[in-house]
């Protein structure tokens, strides 16, 4: 074990010491919290006005929402119900961009629903929501109560307010939460193949210029290639570390000063009384400050992220010392370089196929595939599981395990039997020969 430590350091000692090494460990987050940036900054809603159609079928409201026209709202009363379709379709209402059904039970279940065309910014919808909000409770005040005003806002239950796309009421085509999950999985593909690839040169490297044959007059071949993939893996650790440090730290950078919670009480009275800060415009802009800053579980994403990015370097990167091993020549490696990028691509095509389809039981024996499974169990996690369903979370990682082991001893046997061997080529009778003896 000392000597695979040895070598381990080896290796690390040797990835630090890489400019490219280096410089990617610092440029690749900074270019990603930049690609954060323009898209948190893109201003997806230009809207400045927003026609509300209040469909008060009781007349609760008595056709009135608040004293003095806001800038952002022209409200409409209607004394009906319009269904999500008929408001989606027909032509009278396509001039409407939010709805808000307010219907007589509203006072005891405090429930209110609103629709919308385009998604409005969160200050929009905060605004939207007080100006309902005040109204009900003046109505309530004044029928039920011999409160004043301001001390029935102090003892009052806040309504309960629902969102949905008048397009989707059902939420049936959301696929935000899929999208992050692909994205971590991704991540996970890309960092595989990048070290992957690192584990691949070294051990050709060494096969060629000849300096196994010394090393392997101090130490077995298992504790080499045992070595060189804990080493490699290391350096990946680290790598995703200080990304991870950079990225977090670069997010609450932007959080402090361009995005700040729009849910504080001082930005909702600042929204409300007009003083709006420079911060808070930039917020306005984009509906990516709610998902990158409320919607995304960080700390479980970027736990699981982690061991199934170092379950599947295993398994990936046994294939490539298995490659890296068994090379007669320099081409030869290199028509056994496709088929394992082709996977990686697969399981990326996998994550893809859940994203849209993740209902189907194609995707759930993608989950547990090893080929497969990190980039689905990500976009999986990210949807959250049925209550008693996390078991297939906990299964697919340790299938994915189990398996890397298996291959590292396969490879193990390959990397033993091929590395002093030269001038050869590769067959796939020679390489099972090779795992036999």
């Amino acid at each position: 074990m000392n000597k695979v430590w040895l070598i381990a350091k080896r290796e690390l000692a040797e990835r630090l010491r890489s400019r490219s090494f280096l410089g990617m460990i610092i440029l690749g987050p900074l270019m990603i919290l930049g690609l954060v940036y323009l898209f948190l900054s893109f201003d997806s809603n230009k809207k400045q006005t927003w026609n509300v159609l209040i469909m008060d079928k009781n007349e609760l409201f008595e056709g009135k929402l608040m004293p003095n026209k806001d800038p952002n709202f022209n409200f409409h009363f209607i004394n009906d119900f319009v269904d999500y379709p008929d408001f989606a379709h027909q032509e009278k209402f396509q001039k409407f961009d939010l709805t808000v059904w307010i219907n007589e039970k509203v006072v005891s279940n405090k429930k209110v629903i609103i629709s919308y065309r385009e998604r409005p910014s969160e200050a929009i919808q905060r605004k939207l929501v007080y100006h309902v909000e005040r109204r009900l409770e003046e109505i309530m005040v004044e029928e039920f109560t011999s409160l004043s005003v301001q001390k029935f806002r102090e003892i009052k239950q806040p309504l309960r307010f629902s969102l949905k796309d008048t397009y989707d009421p059902k939420n049936e085509k959301s696929l935000t939460a899929s999208w992050v999950g692909f994205t971590f999985g991704a991540f996970i593909v890309v960092f595989i193949l990048l070290f992957g690839m690192t584990i691949l040169r070294s051990v050709s490297k060494e096969k060629s210029n000849r300096i196994v044959e010394v090393l392997l007059a101090s130490v077995s071949p298992r504790q080499l290639l045992s070595g060189k993939i804990f080493g490699i893996g290391l350096s990946a650790i680290l790598q995703v570390v200080v990304w991870s440090i950079i990225i977090a730290v670069g997010l609450y950078l932007l959080r402090i000063s361009l995005f700040p919670d729009l849910l504080s009480p001082e930005m909702v009275a600042n929204q409300l009384t007009g003083e709006i800060t420079e911060a808070q415009n930039w917020s306005n802009q984009s509906p990516f400050v709610e998902l990158i800053y409320q919607k995304i579980q960080f700390s479980n994403m970027l736990v699981f992220f982690i061991l199934f990015f170092l379950s599947g370097y295993l398994f990936y990167g046994a294939f490539f010392a298995m490659i890296g091993a068994s090379m007669g020549s320099e081409s030869d490696g290199q028509q056994f370089i496709i088929p394992i990028t082709l996977l990686l691509f697969a399981s990326l095509a996998a994550g893809y196929f859940v994203v849209l389809f993740p209902d189907s039981s194609l995707s759930t024996w993608l989950g547990f595939i090893p080929f497969t499974s990190p980039v689905v169990m990500m976009v999986e996690l990210s949807n959250g599981f049925d209550d008693g369903e996390a078991w297939r979370l906990y299964l697919s990682l340790f299938l994915l395990l189990a398996t890397a082991m298996v291959m590292l001893f396969l490879a193990g046997r390959i990397y033993k039997n091929g590395i002093l061997q030269f001038g050869h080529r590769v067959r796939f009778g020679m390489l099972l020969k090779w795992i036999k003896k």
